[in-house]
C-alpha cells in the first residue's frame, strides 16, 4: 500500500528498540537503513527523507555495531533498557509537535501495546500521522493502532538489495545521545568516555530515567470549541436506546431538539442525522411515532448485534460522507468499551472525523475514542437548566421538517410507515431471518 501524495515526500522518522529487536549476530550494521530505505520504497515512499535512532543500553553494544550505524547517518541514543519505552514516547512526542502532518512515522519494538497504543491512537485521531511498526513479536490483536504496513524485523533486514551504505557526508548527521546525561556528541570515543564515566554513573545511580510512560492525552479537556471547518460539518448520530433510553415521563420528541441544542452549545450547527437502536418489541409506539415526527430514524436490532450493526453503519455512512463531518456515539458500551471501541477509533485515525459521547453512567477510566465534547445523557436532555431534572419539549422545539424512517437491520428492509414495519416483524420471513 502506497502513501498519500503528501506523505510520500514528506519526512520519515523511526524509532528503534534495539533490546527488542537485535541486529543479528554477523549481520552488517551498515546495512540497516538500506533496509528500512527499501522496505519504505517498495511503499511509494521513495522520495522521503528518512531519519533513524537507535535506542538501547549502548554499554552492550558492540563498537562496530555503534560505528556501522554511526557510518549510515543512524543516531544512537543510550536509556536503560526499562526506560527505552518511556524515552522513545517522550521522543515522539516531542518529534510530533515540531513536525506537524503530513509526515511518517515508523516504530520497532514490541511494546507498542497497552498505554502506548492507547495513548498514540488518541494522538493519531488528532494529528494523523502514516504510522508503520516492526517487531520480533507480533503485537495482540486488539492494537488500537491503525497502521499501513507491518514488518517482522528479521524479514525486513532480509530485504533484497539492502547492501551496506557507507556515505561519509551522513555521518556527520549521526549524534550520539545519553538520554540519562542529556549528553550529546559525535564521536563514538567520546561517547563511549562518557558512559564509563564516574559522572554518568552517579547519574544514573542518583536520579534513574523514569520507566512509566507518560501518557500526554490523559490531561486533555473533554470539550473543545468547534473549528471552522467543522462548525457546519454534517453530524451522525448513533443511539443505543438500551444503554441510554428515554427517561420515564420524558417526550420523545425533545430528544432531537435537546442533541442539536448542546451540540450548538459547543459551536456544532450543521445538519444532524439520528438513528436510535433497538429491539422494537422493547419500544413503545409512541416512542417511535414522537421520535419519527421529529426526523429521528429507527433501526430494529438485536441486543447480540447492536454494537456491530452501529459501527458497520457508521462505515458506510464514513464512505458517503467525507470529512470535515462528525460521529456522536450515545451508548456506555460501544463508546469506553475496547472490544467494541477499537474499530470506531481506528476509523477516526484515519479521517478528519470530530467524535463527541454521551453516556447514562460516567466512565471511570477515559475512553480510547478521542473526543471533542462528553455529556452524561440525561444531563443533556435537560437541556439548558443545566440540571438531571429532565423537561419535556415544548411544541414549538418539534422538527417536523423531515421524518424519521424505519430499519429492519436484520432484513436490510426499511418503511416510512411504523404500520408497515410492524407488519414486516411480524411476518415469518423476518423470525427466520
Amino acid at each position: 500500500m502506497s502513501g498519500n501524495d503528501d506523505a510520500e515526500t514528506a519526512k520519515i522518522e523511526v524509532w528503534w528498540d534495539m533490546k527488542d529487536c537485535p541486529i543479528p549476530e554477523g549481520y552488517d550494521a551498515r546495512r540497516v537503513r538500506p533496509s528500512i530505505e527499501r522496505a519504505f520504497n517498495k511503499r511509494g515512499y521513495s522520495t522521503c527523507p528518512v531519519s533513524i535512532t537507535a535506542y538501547g543500553d549502548q554499554n552492550q553494544t558492540p563498537c562496530h555495531v555503534l560505528r556501522g550505524l554511526s557510518s549510515t547517518g543512524v543516531a544512537v541514543a543510550h536509556t536503560k533498557s526499562e526506560s527505552t519505552r518511556s524515552v522513545m514516547y517522550r521522543d515522539m512526542v516531542e518529534w510530533r509537535g515540531q513536525n506537524p502532518p503530513p509526515g511518517t512515522m515508523m516504530i520497532i519494538s514490541d511494546q507498542v501495546g497497552g498505554d502506548l497504543s492507547w495513548d498514540l491512537a488518541r494522538l493519531q485521531q488528532r494529528t494523523r500521522y502514516q504510522l508503520f511498526l516492526a517487531y520480533s513479536i507480533k503485537p495482540c490483536n486488539d492494537l488500537f493502532l491503525l497502521y499501513r504496513a507491518n514488518w517482522r524485523w528479521e524479514q525486513l533486514l532480509e530485504e533484497e538489495g539492502a547492501a551496506p551504505l557507507v556515505v561519509g557526508g551522513l555521518s556527520s548527521a549521526a549524534m550520539f545521545y545519553c538520554k540519562s546525561c542529556n549528553f550529546d556528541c559525535q564521536s563514538l570515543e567520546k561517547f563511549r568516555k562518557h558512559l564509563s564515566s564516574y559522572k554518568h554513573g552517579m547519574e544514573e545511580a542518583i536520579n534513574p530515567p523514569n520507566t512509566e510512560l507518560s501518557c500526554v492525552t490523559e490531561t486533555w479537556a473533554k470539550n473543545y470549541p468547534a473549528t471552522p471547518e467543522h462548525a457546519t460539518a454534517k453530524i451522525l448520530v448513533l443511539w443505543n436506546m438500551n444503554d441510554c433510553p428515554i427517561p420515564e415521563g420524558y417526550d420523545a420528541c425533545g430528544v432531537r431538539p435537546s442533541i442539536e441544542r448542546a451540540l450548538k452549545e459547543v459551536g456544532y450547527t450543521g445538519p444532524v442525522s439520528i438513528t436510535a437502536y433497538a429491539d422494537q418489541k422493547q419500544t413503545p409506539d409512541h416512542h417511535l411515532l414522537a421520535l419519527s415526527s421529529t426526523g429521528v430514524d429507527y433501526a430494529h436490532t438485536l441486543p447480540s448485534v447492536e454494537y456491530s450493526r452501529m459501527i458497520t453503519d457508521f462505515e458506510e455512512w464514513a464512505e458517503d460522507n467525507p470529512a470535515p463531518a462528525s460521529i456522536m456515539i450515545i451508548s456506555n458500551e460501544l463508546a469506553l468499551r475496547k472490544s467494541h471501541s477499537s474499530r470506531l477509533c481506528r476509523k477516526l485515525q484515519e479521517s478528519n472525523y470530530k467524535c463527541f459521547l454521551a453516556y447514562s453512567v460516567r466512565p471511570f477510566k477515559m475512553p480510547v475514542l478521542l473526543t471533542s465534547a462528553e455529556w452524561l445523557w440525561e444531563s443533556l436532555l435537560s437541556g439548558e437548566t443545566k440540571r438531571h431534572i429532565l423537561q419535556t419539549c415544548s411544541g414549538s422545539e418539534m422538527v417536523v421538517a423531515s421524518t424519521g424512517m424505519f430499519y429492519c437491520d436484520l432484513c436490510d428492509y426499511d418503511y416510512n410507515s411504523l404500520d408497515d414495519f410492524k407488519k414486516h416483524l411480524s411476518r415469518k420471513e423476518h423470525t427466520y431471518e
